[in-house]
This record gives structure tokens, C-alpha cells and sequence, in this order.
């Protein structure tokens, strides 16, 4: 591997750092912003969607950005993007403007996962995606690990407010990393340009499109995407609310099982994602959607914390390894080269059950009570998206 290989990589793993940090540091951070806003569970929910909303909108057209013009300034922009996003969420007064910030957050974010996966992939040899797609990948559980660690004692000292203002100022430090390290691929040509000779190079965007939406394998996974979004975002978003609310445990602990998931989540990365480039993407894709339908119905039932921790661990490892091996057979099953733009269509499933997940999961919790009615409804969207995955394998 050269060193300019090596500094893009880089440069992908602390993108994956900092947006994974904003995405899921809002379920750590809101147990206090639900006691100073005096908002409801079904509007914390609203304010997440709000994000999923808008990285919705503008994934799919980032994606196909991604394989076709500069990543370079695509992805460094919209870094900077997110980064501000979350600066602005400290200084948030009400559900309206927590929502508009938590938007432009996910805007930036749209640019920080299809884009860099398929930077990052088109660096390495075809033998070594799943492998280098799993090593970036980490970078999102360090950052859930990161505001695990850190997020309860600024919280403490300082309060939430200065949580999201850390984590603006690190999302602005890494868009001026990626400037520097960032470059488009070892031709520093065009994806088409560079894959002259490739089929998938030649085909023109709407046949692309007209292509995928014709093949049923794309329909398949993206709607299995949907639901593993639909299924993963409730305890990422309630899971601290949960053991604070409900189990009666400190917020220090309840932070704790961010860390658990951050550090479990790596080890599922690098483990799962190296052993699909020898055993195949399905069947670790399908290991990883079981784990998650078996971690978050423990979850309903967990009666303290080490039951809790140990539910927290099998969804950990399940989780930490879906979106890499997603991304890495859509260059296996579709195109290497269009991967970026093929996640991005993806996102658009994905933003949907992200949308409605903290929501109906709100006003479950808020109706009966109890959020865990809400963790069964997540298990239940993960076992739908099994049974998908399983036609997908027996089809293959």
C-alpha cells in the first residue's frame, strides 16, 4: 500500500469518526436535552428524523457524486457541513430549531458514507474490499466509543450544550484533514475516465438506474437495509433513556454501554468483514441481522445491567459490521465502480426506516409508558429483514 493510499484512508476512517460520533452521540447526549427542552419522547424522535430526512434527500444524489466528480472537495465540504450542523445544536431552544440543526447535520452526513466507502475501495485491490471497507468502518465505533467515554464528564461539567459544541469543533478539524489527505483515486482521473474499458463505466446514468430498478436482488437488499436501519436506530437513540428512565442506572452507566457497543462493534467490523472476503458477504450479512434481532428483544427484557451489557454485546457485533458488508456487495453483486451510487439508493431505504423508527418508537414509549414495547417493534424489523437476507442466500 502507497502512503497516499494510506492517507486517504485515514482521512475516510476519521470522517467515519466524526459523523458516526454526531449521528449517535444525540442518544447520549439526550437525556439532558429532554429535561431542559421539556420535550416528549415522540418529539426526541422528531428530531432525530429530522436528520434522517434530509441525509435522505441528499444521499442518493451525493452517492452518485461521489463516483463521478471530485471526492476530495465533495467529502471536505460536506464535513464542514455536518460539523456546523452539530456547533449549532448547542445553541438549540426548542424541537423546531433542534430539528433545522440536526438537518443540516444530516446533510453534511450524506456525503460521509457512500462517497467515502467508494473512495476508500477504489485504493485497495479487489481482494481486500471487505477488509479495508471493515477497517474504516471502525472509525464509527471509536467515535461511539469517544463520546461513551468523554460525553458523560463534558455533560457533567459543562452540560449537553458543550457536548455538541466538541463535537462541531472536531467535525470541522476533520474536514480540513480531509482537504489535506483526501485525493480521488490512484489516476487522479474520473471514475468513467479510469474504467474506460469496464461495462460499468459505459452505462449512462439511466440505464444504470432503469437497470436496478428492473433487478430484484437490488429491491431485496435495499428493503433489508430499510429495516436493519429501523431495527438499529432504536436503541441507538433510547437505549440511554432506557437504563436511565426505566432501569433506575446512572447516566455514567448508562454511557458506559456506548462504550460496549463502540468496542464490540470494532472487533464485529474487522472480525465479520474479513471472514466475508473468504465465506461470502450474505452469509455475514445475514449473522449480523440474527445478532440483532436476538440483542435488541433481549433488550425489552433485560432487568439490570449486566443483562442489559450482555444483550448490548451480541447487538454490538451484530451492528458493527452490517453497513461495511452491505457496501461491499454492492460492488460484489452491481458494479465496484458505481458502489457509491448504489449505497446512496440504498440510503434512500434506509433514511426511510431511520425516519420512522425514533418516532414510532417515541410515541410507543409515550403511550404505554414503557420503551419496551419499543425494542420488541426493533426486533421485529430486524427478523423481517432476515427472512429478505435468507431469499437473497437460497437465490444466489
Amino acid at each position: 500500500m502507497t502512503k497516499r493510499a494510506l492517507g486517504v484512508l485515514i482521512a475516510c476512517f476519521c470522517t467515519l469518526f466524526i459523523t458516526y460520533s454526531i449521528r449517535y452521540g444525540y442518544g447520549i447526549l439526550l437525556p439532558g436535552m429532554l429535561v431542559t427542552l421539556a420535550i416528549s419522547k415522540t418529539e426526541a424522535g422528531i428530531i432525530s428524523a429530522a436528520y434522517f430526512i434530509a441525509y435522505t434527500i441528499c444521499s442518493p444524489v451525493l452517492g452518485l457524486m461521489g463516483d463521478r466528480f471530485n471526492s476530495r472537495v465533495l467529502i471536505s465540504v460536506f464535513t464542514g457541513i455536518l460539523g456546523t450542523g452539530a456547533l449549532l445544536m448547542a445553541y438549540a431552544d426548542s424541537v423546531v430549531e433542534a430539528s433545522l440543526y440536526f438537518a443540516l447535520a444530516g446533510v453534511g452526513a450524506s456525503a460521509c458514507w457512500a462517497p467515502v466507502v467508494a473512495l476508500a475501495q477504489r485504493w485497495v485491490s479487489p481482494g481486500r474490499r471487505g477488509t479495508a471497507v471493515a477497517l474504516i468502518d471502525v472509525g464509527t465505533s471509536l467515535g461511539i466509543v469517544w463520546m461513551g467515554t468523554v460525553g458523560p464528564g463534558i455533560v457533567t461539567a459543562f452540560g449537553w450544550e458543550a457536548g455538541w459544541m466538541s463535537l462541531g469543533a472536531l467535525g470541522l478539524l476533520v474536514a480540513s484533514i480531509n482537504f489535506i489527505l483526501m485525493r480521488n483515486q490512484p489516476s487522479e482521473q474520473s471514475v468513467l475516465q479510469s474504467t474506460h474499458s469496464g461495462r460499468s463505466a459505459d452505462i449512462s446514468l439511466l440505464a444504470l438506474y432503469s437497470s436496478l430498478i428492473h433487478n430484484g436482488k437490488f429491491w431485496l437488499f435495499g428493503v433489508a437495509y430499510m429495516l436493519s436501519g429501523f431495527a438499529i436506530l432504536i436503541p441507538f437513540t433510547f437505549l440511554s433513556t432506557y437504563a436511565v428512565e426505566e432501569l433506575s442506572l446512572s447516566y455514567g452507566a448508562s454511557a458506559n454501554l456506548f462504550i460496549v457497543i463502540g468496542i464490540v462493534a470494532g472487533v464485529g467490523k474487522i472480525g465479520l468483514g474479513a471472514l466475508s472476503d473468504k465465506t461470502g458477504r450474505i452469509e455475514m450479512i445475514i449473522l449480523s441481522t440474527l445478532l440483532i434481532v436476538i440483542g435488541t428483544l433481549g433488550m425489552a427484557y433485560a432487568g439490570g445491567f449486566l443483562a442489559l451489557a450482555l444483550l448490548t454485546i451480541v447487538f454490538s457485533f451484530g451492528y458493527g459490521a452490517i453497513w461495511s458488508l452491505y457496501a461491499a456487495a454492492a460492488a460484489d453483486y452491481f458494479s465496484r465502480e458505481l458502489a457509491g451510487s448504489i449505497v446512496g439508493l440504498w440510503t434512500m431505504y434506509l433514511g426511510v426506516g431511520s425516519i420512522l423508527s425514533p418516532i414510532i418508537a417515541g410515541r410507543i414509549a409515550d403511550t404505554t409508558g414503557t420503551l419496551t414495547w419499543s425494542f420488541i417493534v426493533a426486533a421485529a424489523g430486524a427478523v423481517m429483514a432476515l427472512v429478505l437476507l435468507l431469499l437473497l442466500w437460497k437465490g444466489k
